[in-house]
């Protein structure tokens, strides 16, 4: 079961206060690769901002976790006004915890949301948190992306989980 999702989710953005709060998740610890913009984009996805603001209003607190660079996450998490760690080592428990206490918050209640099964959701469950694991917002090109993708399928077929698009 360490590579099911607690919630699986078309976009960011499908994500209300109203799921939060049935699962009592006031945390969210955020991807930001093809989970907030596309792969190394700068562009924010639909209706980010918008998601932002709400979450914000709601008393929902949110930081980055990413593998990428310092390089690559501070200038998104500075565009978005989000706290961010980055090479964050993920699927590694170490990376969860540290967003963990930087959220302080509790493990019961927070949730890691991405869009990769080996990464977010295997080290979220290993974390003992939720996992809310997003469709990739474009598919990425290179092999290393292609073949985690198609093992993917694989863990989608035997979890029977819907809406996969990859």
């Amino acid at each position: 079961m360490l590579l099911k999702p607690t919630l699986k989710l078309e976009k960011i953005t499908d994500i209300s206060v109203e799921l939060l709060n049935k699962f009592n998740i006031t945390a969210l610890i955020l991807d930001v690769d093809n989970t907030l913009s596309t792969h190394h984009g700068m562009v924010l996805c639909d209706g980010l901002q918008n998601w932002l603001d709400t979450m914000r209003k709601n008393g929902i607190k949110l930081v980055i976790l990413s593998n990428s660079t310092k390089k690559r996450v501070k200038p998104f998490a500075e565009k978005i006004d989000l706290d961010f760690l980055s090479t964050g080592l993920k699927p590694l428990f170490v990376g969860y915890m540290r967003a963990i206490k930087r959220l302080g918050e509790k493990r019961k209640n927070t949730a890691i949301v991405g869009d990769q099964i080996f990464t977010d959701v295997l080290g979220g469950n290993a974390s003992f948190i939720k996992t809310i694991l997003l469709t990739p917002i474009k598919p990425e090109s290179s092999l290393r992306f292609r073949f985690k993708r198609k093992l993917e399928k694989l863990v989608y077929r035997l979890y029977k989980i819907e809406n996969y698009k990859g």
